[in-house]
């Protein structure tokens, strides 16, 4: 006999910035959604399996098996994620979308009073799904021309610089690309617009480091694919990042042009 349950929805801080989810053909779903910090129960499957059944296009892991529409310009793209909201007698959710930019488009909350974790985590989810409908895409943006090399970036990961925007300073002209090396991970670099690029390791999803400009030319804020948030800067055609250590100190990691 299946259990019986009273199920608790709340649809809240719905932020739409003249975008709908549904506006979007191509999402992108993490490996993992780092705010359960140990087992998230399937919510990544989960999440897949309800946005298929939605018309939704759920993009793969691997960044070179991506369709060309996805690959070309990154605000075709909406980024979801599924946040853990803490609660003592009901499992609760926060299901997210953000665009290319970093917008929230849709926040979504689902709660199921089941209390195994699985279950209830599911239930939520399903709740927290009912106002999403279904994909209904609009024309596709352009492939971005600033650079020739496929632009792609996890929209989810862009980090956010308290520096003024008039005092955003673009990089050079003519280092929008390239191929680097630390002597252990080759990397791509990717010119997101003129105020962001990302270093990223083919097959790979996730970033392996986010550069944002600063007010000072050729130093940026970078975020990491950990999370970490440090300082990085160009000298001599070389990209350097102060990585942080756990003793408080920082290291350098040098990537130098192949």
């Amino acid at each position: 006999m299946k259990k019986l349950s009273i199920l608790m929805l709340a649809i809240c801080s719905t932020a739409i910035f003249g975008q709908k989810v549904s506006d979007y053909k191509y999402v992108l779903i993490p490996e993992k959604f780092e705010s359960f910090k140990g087992e998230s129960y399937g919510l990544e499957g989960a999440l897949t399996k309800a946005l298929k059944n939605k018309k939704y296009v759920i993009l793969p892991a691997s960044i070179d098996q991506w369709p060309s529409e996805a690959k070309d310009n990154s605000c075709n793209i909406i980024n979801a994620n599924i946040l853990n909201v803490k609660s003592l007698f009901s499992n609760k959710l926060m299901l997210e979308f953000k665009d290319c930019n970093n917008k929230v488009i849709l926040e979504s909350k689902g709660s199921s009073s089941i209390k195994e974790f699985e279950e209830g985590l599911a239930d939520a989810l399903k709740m927290a799904l009912i106002s999403v409908s279904n994909s209904n895409p609009v024309a596709m943006q352009p492939a971005k021309t600033q650079t020739s090399t496929t632009t792609t970036t996890i929209a989810s990961n862009t980090v956010q610089s308290s520096a003024p925007e008039t005092a955003v300073i673009a990089p050079a002209a003519g280092s929008s690309t390239g191929t680097y090396s630390n002597g252990k991970v080759v990397v791509q670099k990717i010119q997101i617009d003129a105020n962001q690029f990302i270093l990223a390791k083919s097959g790979s999803s996730v970033p392996y480091a986010i550069f944002k400009t600063t007010s000072k030319n050729d130093i940026f804020i970078v975020k990491l694919a950990d999370n970490n948030v440090t300082i990085g800067y160009v000298e001599n055609g070389n990209i350097v990042i102060d990585i942080p250590q756990a003793d408080g100190r920082y290291t350098k990691e040098i990537f130098t042009g192949k």
